[in-house]
């Protein structure tokens, strides 16, 4: 399952994520927002971030105009590793190395196509794992004493 938010910025691109799950077969769950109307990512970003930490998702999709500050709120989640994308290599070692499970992207910088690039290869590219885990498990330690 895969849980998708985005602000007024990232709108129009939402809309080529969800017609990419929909295309897909892929379950999804659209937190919103539903129009351009101004909408504060902060808080989409704790809807799909919750939904993974909770176990209802196992990776989200989250946009705003550049990706930049859905990203920032979505990283202060314990356990959330968002990763801004805006191009297909990024996406693929995002999941490789860092096993990304929020992908965030610029409504205002990507186009439709690169978009759709950019969420296959995320979504396909599994963690692997290896001399990661040790990386991924600091991470989880610096979480851990905060």
């Amino acid at each position: 399952m895969i849980y998708v938010g985005c602000d007024h910025g990232g709108f129009d691109l939402k809309e080529t994520v969800i017609d990419y799950l929909e295309k897909n077969n892929i379950d999804f769950t659209d937190v919103g927002c539903y129009n351009k109307e101004s909408v504060d990512y902060p808080d989409v970003a704790k809807e799909v971030c919750t939904a993974i930490i909770e176990g209802r998702a196992d990776k989200g999709i989250l946009l705003c105009g550049t990706g930049i500050g859905i990203s920032i709120a979505a990283n202060k989640f314990k356990g959330i590793r968002a990763a801004i994308c805006s191009d297909t290599y990024c996406a693929k070692f995002s999941r490789l190395h860092n096993d990304a499970n929020v992908l965030c992207l610029g409504g205002r910088v990507l186009g439709p196509g690169l978009a759709r690039e950019i969420i296959d290869v995320f979504l396909t590219t599994d963690f692997e794992g290896k001399h990661h885990i040790d990386r991924l498990l600091k991470i989880q330690k610096i979480e851990n004493e905060r």
